[in-house]
């Protein structure tokens, strides 16, 4: 049984989790540090959601809740899960725990985006109930 649980605390079992996940999800963004974790744990406006399967982080989900002039903004980032136990509903679960805590937390939508090539995603993105949106998503490289 999967159990999925909000991190209040970074302990060297987070950070191992994330150095473990993290390359599953991005070849181009390395592991958070520590301290990277801790600022999104501390975070008001973050809740790091953790599937824990008995003793080990198995996938991982981002919520980011945040007020804005037209209501309470919701998104879902970062969700990964993985490779070894892909195929048990960990990502479907991770997703439905995210949407329930941004329905507590009193927002009305919640976003996400998925890069096309993770099918897999976009399928259970939609069978969970999310929409494709007639929308540009356009982004700004602030540099490095």
């Amino acid at each position: 049984m999967v159990d999925i649980v909000e991190a209040t605390e970074v302990t060297p079992e987070v950070v191992a989790a994330f150095e473990r996940l993290i390359p599953q999800l991005s070849r181009s963004n390395p592991p958070p540090s520590e301290d990277a974790l801790r600022a999104i744990v501390e975070s008001p406006a973050c809740h790091l959601l953790l599937a824990r399967d008995g003793d080990e982080i198995v996938g991982s989900l981002t919520l980011v809740v945040f007020p804005i002039p037209t209501g309470l903004r919701a998104w879902i980032e970062d969700v990964v899960v993985d490779q070894a136990v892909n195929g048990r509903g960990i990502g479907r679960q991770l997703n439905e725990h995210a949407l329930d805590l941004a329905r507590r937390l009193g927002a009305t939508t919640v976003d996400l985006t998925s890069r096309p090539s993770r099918e897999a995603a976009n399928h259970l993105y939609r069978k969970i109930g999310f929409q494709a949106r007639e929308t540009n998503v356009y982004r700004y490289d602030l540099g490095s």
